[in-house]
């Protein structure tokens, strides 16, 4: 048993009550989002991304949430990357997002699909230079040698692209998981937690429903 397991301190949030909640989750993801960004950008958009391979091997690994409205919550990627190949073979993929300083967490489920390259350009065109040159000179999950074939890479894509703007690679964009459901998890005393899950109906409305903690 770890020395530390029960010295997580207590969770103190206020009460969560379905009548406090928006009948729209994305209506009340961004109320909770727009409060996690007070504890920084980088620690607002950090979501886990779970994936399932032909086999049923679960995955995991961070991205960054680059947007979100009633169409889904979007991240990017490198398209021939494990995650991307993954998705290829199960669209069904779960989003988390965890703002533990205010004893929050949001749960997604969803299925994921590119999203247009006319959205993807829109964004890449926004990230600097040298992460453009990164997302050319980096073949996402296959296996390197070492540092320096990475760094080779790289100076050979800033002299590839010196003298203009970098293109959009083709294998690399962005991804929009349509949620299916949202659990909304609220952090309370004696870890009886208050948990609300949104599940959308045949008509595209919302369920609601507390879960036991």
């Amino acid at each position: 048993m770890l020395e530390d397991a029960n010295k997580v301190p207590e969770y103190t949030n206020k009460g969560l009550r379905k009548k406090d909640l928006k009948k729209d989750p994305i209506e009340q993801f961004k109320i909770w989002y727009e409060k996690a960004s007070e504890l920084g950008p980088l620690e607002a958009t950090t979501m886990a991304l779970s994936t399932v391979s032909g086999d049923g091997q679960a995955s995991l690994r961070s991205v960054l949430l680059k947007d979100f409205d009633a169409r889904g919550f979007v991240f990017f990627t490198n398209y021939e990357s494990n995650k991307a190949k993954e998705i290829e073979g199960n669209h069904r993929v779960a989003l988390l997002l965890r703002w533990l300083p205010h004893y929050r967490q949001v749960i997604i489920l969803g299925s994921a699909s590119k999203i247009s390259p006319e959205e993807s350009r829109d964004y890449f065109l926004t990230r600097p230079r040298e992460t453009q040159l990164g997302a050319w000179a980096s073949r996402q999950s296959s296996v390197v040698s070492s540092r320096d074939v990475l760094d080779e890479k790289l100076m050979e894509m800033e002299s590839r692209f010196s003298d203009g703007d970098v293109p959009l690679p083709p294998f690399w964009g962005g991804y929009r998981v349509n949620p299916q459901s949202l659990e909304f998890w609220n952090g309370r005393p004696n870890r009886l937690h208050d948990r609300f899950i949104y599940t959308r109906l045949q008509d595209d409305s919302w369920g609601i429903e507390r879960l036991s903690p």
